[in-house]
């Protein structure tokens, strides 16, 4: 039978777009699963080749949909407009749909030397115009998505989407310190860029940082207006959550990771204030992890879990059960590909 995306009001004039998809009967309190992946295929660690065993993987399991949680290259190869199509292509190959959350290889990093030298904020828009033309999700099965701007133009990369018990979020937060640029030094170290696209870089990190907060307000209004029991956030940046707390010292302003601060105070705030619970999925560093990291030196926010996925050299993926009869809602399982799984052991 065919399953509709739950529609709810997201606010004035705004709504969840339902689109159908070919599925096996559904209701809300049914459980079902989805995959988690990103930053892969990287040219350096010569991933193409374990991709296609990835996919078929992935294409055999019962995930109803995936997010790709940004970094659709190395970062240090060129960022040719051929990389954004080779990514739209391999997200097709999957039969369910997928969500794209764009990375900062992809665009933040690109106007480094050795990636072409390349105006990044052109590259940016180049991913709005060619990767979020539509409403829709890519994968040979499309679901239409809600998104924080109009086609192409300036945070439409921001989706969000509920399914049964739990809304699924993807925001624009890149690794790279979230493209905040902190002086001269860091404006053209291995770089191409001038003081004035520097300049532009904090103009633009600025307002998306903005933008990206909004949109995290607006998607937890909804959820607790929906009385959903799960929210996941997805983007691709690591926050530093593994940078161990002290009492002397607030690490989330160190120089590298300020550019996330505002954001993920926002995050540990409408985590506190929700009812349900809170997973934030991000890539950038390509190791599993799961936990529950501290607010502070000396808080846990209990519903509140960060799950990192995996990421070149280790092309691999995670599968997510959601079920609303769980406590904890969602519940995550390593896929190891069994044809990539000895890639960069030791034998």
């Amino acid at each position: 039978m065919a399953f509709k995306f739950t529609k709810i009001a997201f606010g004035a004039g705004i709504a969840l777009a339902a689109a159908s998809f070919s599925t096996a009967a559904f209701a809300d309190d049914t459980a079902y699963t989805m995959g988690l992946w990103g930053d892969m295929p990287y040219a350096k660690a010569d991933d193409q080749p374990r991709i296609p065993a990835l996919l078929d993987d992935m294409n055999a399991s019962d995930i109803a949909f995936s997010m790709y949680d940004g970094d659709i290259k190395d970062g240090s190869s060129k960022c040719t407009d051929d990389i954004y199509e080779s990514a739209i292509s391999m997200f097709n190959t999957l039969k369910k749909p997928v969500i794209y959350v764009p990375g900062d290889n992809e665009w933040t990093d690109c106007h480094r030397t050795n990636n072409g030298g390349y105006d990044n904020l052109e590259r940016l828009d180049h991913i709005r115009k060619t990767m979020f033309t539509t409403a829709d999700s890519f994968g040979a099965e499309k679901v239409a998505l809600e998104h924080q701007g109009k086609p192409g133009e300036k945070f439409s990369e921001n989706t969000r989407l509920v399914r049964g018990p739990a809304m699924f979020v993807g925001l624009n937060v890149p690794g790279s310190n979230n493209n905040k640029v902190n002086d001269d030094k860091d404006c053209t170290k291995k770089s191409a860029r001038t003081p004035e696209q520097c300049a532009a870089d904090n103009v633009e990190y600025v307002e998306r940082d903005a933008a990206n907060i909004e949109w995290l307000h607006g998607s937890f209004e909804a959820a607790k207006a929906a009385n959903l029991k799960g929210v996941m956030l997805v983007l691709q940046g690591d926050l530093g959550f593994d940078i161990p707390e002290t009492e002397d010292e607030d690490e989330s302003r160190l120089p590298g990771l300020e550019g996330y601060a505002a954001f993920l105070d926002a995050v540990y705030n409408e985590t506190a204030a929700f009812p349900g619970q809170v997973v934030l999925v991000h890539g950038d560093t390509h190791f599993f992890k799961m936990d529950k990291p501290m607010k502070d030196a000396t808080h846990m926010l209990p519903n509140f879990t960060r799950l990192e996925t995996f990421g070149s050299p280790n092309v691999h993926w995670v599968k997510v059960t959601v079920d609303a009869a769980n406590r904890d809602v969602f519940t995550f399982n390593p896929m190891i590909v069994e044809a990539n799984a000895m890639v960069g052991v030791d034998k």
